[in-house]
């Protein structure tokens, strides 16, 4: 009798949950009003801005003082995305083991010194050798950074946090170029080294100075830990990708992320081609359309706050994989200054579709537990795709023509924004 009696009760506190409206999303006021979010918000702002003054400055020295090749001005950011596309999955088992605050800290002030070898780099490969160094170490920074946010954040400010940090992306990605063009001409590059070594170290002292909590994880002890450290490693690694791939509505968001930044990464070598043999423009114009996707960007994520707040994240993911399509269709069936700068427009509006979304249905799906693992093997996807996307858009282009190489990125995006519509939706309970 008394378990008849509680099943109706049961029901009841159900039904009540069920029934009790979610909380109204935070704003990106809001988040920022929680210190260990401003603060990671204040060390992105001035590490980012550093790394594209870095990077600019070192295109430049390679580019007109090496008198580098385009392949080898290519290798640059081959030479840093490599690192955490092999090293992501590996560097997440450590970050779900290693204090956050010491690993985050830590991180800064390698790579801060690791900066001012830049100012005695005088061949090509010692550059590749630093930005790779510097890769390696990034790839420890980013899951852990992703566990901090998932830890201090309220769930229903997730997408805004996400938002915050990649609105600083967008922003030095306008900025960068401009500040770095007129630091190297009137300094030289070494002031541009020397910055980006200061952004580190002011970037370490904004995390020391907050506090960071960690959920406490829940550990089922294995036969597979008693073999030995490689062993303990191996176990990690696969509870990760096994929680990924059992998944479906997370292993189709970094499938989605990872297919938008192969289609920007065939897509990023192959616009100055595409300027100059189908519009038949200048290299301002291929500077304004490079631009205008930093533009698309930034506008999305700002538009996706403010409006698409209500939007299921898978939801929010298709329209970003047709909306690539789109942007890229125009590219292919117009040719001209306006259609170029308009689907440049698009496309890059369509990334922060994708981008905001993934990050976020991540942390919200994610056990604390596995973060750094999930977070780590997201990151090693993506830049995966990106580096995939660079090798081969010069390959493509030799055998067809851009705007081919385009047509085809497009029908890429739709096909998969079909298989996750048929199978990858998350199945609602009746």
């Amino acid at each position: 009798m008394s378990t008849s009696a509680a099943q109706p009760e049961a029901t009841g506190e159900a039904r009540t949950k069920a029934q009790t409206p979610a909380p109204t999303a935070l704003s990106m006021r809001e988040v920022l009003r929680i210190p260990t979010m401003r603060r990671l918000w204040y060390a992105q702002i001035v590490s980012n801005f550093g790394d594209f003054l870095a990077l600019f400055a070192v295109i430049g020295v390679l580019t007109f003082k090496l008198h580098a090749t385009a392949q080898q001005v290519t290798g640059v950011q081959i030479s840093y995305l490599v690192p955490i596309a092999i090293l992501g999955i590996l560097a997440g088992v450590f970050v779900d083991r290693w204090p956050l605050k010491r690993t985050l800290v830590s991180s800064d002030v390698i790579r801060g010194f690791l900066c001012l070898l830049l100012l005695v780099s005088t061949q090509i490969w010692h550059f590749y050798a630093i930005l790779a160094a510097i890769s390696v170490v990034s790839s420890f920074f980013g899951p852990a950074q992703g566990v901090v946010i998932r830890e201090a954040v309220p769930f229903h400010g997730l997408r805004s946090s996400n938002a915050l940090m990649q609105q600083v992306m967008f922003m030095m990605r306008i900025i960068g170029p401009a500040a770095a063009g007129m630091l190297v001409s009137a300094f030289g590059p070494q002031v541009c080294y020397w910055l980006d070594a200061v952004s580190f170290f002011a970037s370490a002292t904004f995390i020391a100075s907050t506090i960071i909590k960690r959920s406490p994880s829940i550990h089922h002890h294995t036969a597979a830990e008693d073999k030995g450290a490689i062993a303990k490693i191996w176990h990690d690694m696969q509870q990760g990708m096994s929680f990924i791939l059992h998944h479906s509505a997370l292993l189709f968001v970094i499938l989605a992320m990872s297919a938008g930044m192969f289609v920007l990464g065939c897509f990023g070598p192959l616009i100055a081609v595409y300027v100059r043999d189908s519009v038949h423009a200048s290299t301002t114009v291929y500077g304004w359309a490079s631009a205008m996707i930093g533009v698309g960007m930034l506008v999305g994520v700002n538009g996706l706050n403010t409006w698409g707040t209500k939007i299921r994240n898978t939801t929010l993911v298709y329209v970003g994989l047709l909306g690539i399509a789109f942007g890229i269709l125009i590219l292919c069936l117009i040719t001209y200054i306006g259609s170029t700068l308009l689907g440049d427009f698009l496309i890059g509006c369509a990334v922060a579709c994708i981008i905001i979304p993934a990050q976020t249905l991540m942390q919200q799906e994610t056990p604390p537990e596995l973060m750094g693992r999930v977070g780590s093997t997201f990151m090693s996807c993506v830049f995966s795709a990106q580096i995939l996307g660079l090798l081969l858009s010069g390959a493509l282009s030799r055998f067809t023509s851009v705007r081919n190489v385009f047509a085809i990125c497009a029908a890429m995006l739709v096909l998969l924004s079909l298989a996750g519509k048929l199978f990858m939706e998350p199945k609602t309970s009746s």
